[in-house]
């Protein structure tokens, strides 16, 4: 079973809606992996932000259950892949486990360079508007599913 861990800051938001477009989108190979979701910032226990709820639900995805978890490094240890949003995550990764380098990727490496507006960097919808949720989730969406092609 391989482990993917999809990461950001509060573990409210875009990682959230990675890992559901992921489970989403692996459908029948489900069994194949482990998919979680973790902040490097994250408070334990907290729900998915309810902008997160609604444009997830646009996507056909329940997230409403889903609980905020930090980042600890036995994460990081057991994963085999680990996708971020912000090259400040991998940057926090890489100082916790090094040997992680192989292994932790920008979610953007996984999309076309006419994709992106200048930045490697998906930004933090956190306190934006419905349609700034909708525009981060359109990105993630088009990067997770190049990262289900290449798995």
């Amino acid at each position: 079973m391989k482990r993917i861990l999809f990461v950001c800051t509060g573990n409210s938001c875009r990682s959230v809606m990675a890992e559901g477009i992921f489970r989403k989108l692996i459908g029948a190979k489900a069994a194949e992996y482990s998919v979680s979701s973790a902040g490097i910032s994250a408070l334990d226990g907290f729900p998915a932000t309810q902008e997160t709820v609604d444009v997830m639900r646009g996507e056909g995805v329940d997230v409403s259950d889903h609980q905020s978890q930090r980042l600890r490094p036995e994460m990081v240890q057991l994963a085999d892949r680990i996708f971020v949003m912000e090259t400040i995550h991998r940057d926090w990764i890489l100082r916790m486990a090094p040997g992680a380098a192989g292994k932790t990727f920008l979610l953007t490496e996984f999309a076309s360079r006419d994709e992106l507006e200048g930045s490697p960097d998906i930004p933090d919808p956190i306190r934006m508007s419905p349609n700034f949720y909708k525009n981060v989730l359109a990105v993630i969406r088009r990067c997770v599913e190049n990262v289900v092609k290449n798995l």
